[in-house]
């Protein structure tokens, strides 16, 4: 089997409900404002023609509620939960089967990850081969932030080390074009 060119988009869930006593974690909703700058990063992804077969999301409320967004914005048809995007949950056996020679969707070419930090960030990092003890310092994905990860995959290649990071688009580069020099922006 021939390799081929594979990208992962990884987003950060967007702007959600603060945390407070009494709250399931699990449950915390994206905020208007969350809602409003998400779907404008999402607009520019879109612009940067960053649009992705699948989106896999974690189960909690607010990263669904973004690959959503994602779905509404046209960045891909549609989504699918992934408790391995959960925090603290291990992705890497989920990328394993997705990348893999059996994937459940084989000749994909772009899936979008919508998860949370550090974990997406510290995936990120081992992906493009950061050492574990630096993992977690050596990126930091903002909300509603993106990264694009390219990598040729050969059956049986090892996932960590192997990725090349081709895009970091935080927040502030993703709306940086919408917003005027009077306003302050670049």
């Amino acid at each position: 089997m021939a390799s081929r060119k594979l990208e992962l988009l990884l987003v950060r869930h967007g702007i959600a409900e603060e945390r407070s006593e009494g709250v399931d974690d699990a449950q915390r909703s994206l905020t208007p404002e969350g809602r409003e700058r998400t779907t404008q990063q999402l607009e520019r992804l879109l612009e940067l023609e960053l649009d992705c077969d699948l989106v896999l999301s974690s189960p909690l409320v607010r990263a669904r509620q973004t690959a959503e967004l994602i779905v509404s914005a046209g960045l891909a048809p549609e989504l699918e939960l992934a408790a391995a995007l959960a925090p603290l949950a291990d992705p890497l056996p989920l990328l394993d089967r997705w990348l893999g020679p059996l994937s459940p969707r084989p000749g994909w070419k772009r899936l979008a990850l919508v998860g949370h930090e550090p974990d997406l960030s510290t995936l990120a990092a081992l992906l493009i081969g950061v050492p574990m003890a630096r993992a977690p310092q050596a990126i930091r994905l903002k909300k509603a932030g993106a990264l694009l990860l390219q990598w040729p995959i050969a059956p049986g290649a090892d996932l960590l080390g192997s990725a090349r990071l081709e895009m970091f688009l935080p927040p502030r580069v993703l709306l940086g074009r919408r917003q005027s020099r009077s306003e302050g922006g670049p």
